[in-house]
């Protein structure tokens, strides 16, 4: 019984750990986007800086900044990323 206790303690506090390294991005399904996906474009980004979703066979919406096109996977991301791009780009 105690074996099983202190089991469920490690687990719920791996667990909660866990959720916390979690981006806290919230992709709405009302968010207006395009047709189809874009192809051809080239970007200097594989991954949505914002939530770092895998961007390269779902690019949706770019962002130009310092004369470099960025790619993300949703309106909000690109919104966040256009609110303070310093804090998303690595150089």
């Amino acid at each position: 019984m105690k074996h099983q206790l202190i089991l469920a303690v490690l687990l719920s506090i791996s667990l909660f750990s866990c959720a916390k390294e979690t981006p806290k991005v919230k992709h709405s399904k009302s968010m207006v986007t395009p047709k189809e996906n874009l192809k051809n474009v080239k970007v200097v980004n594989a991954e949505d800086p914002v939530c770092h979703m895998k961007t390269a066979d779902y690019l949706k919406f770019t962002a130009t900044y310092k004369n470099k096109e960025y790619g993300f996977c949703s309106a909000y991301c690109k919104d966040e990323f256009n609110k303070n791009p310093e804090k998303y780009v690595q150089e």
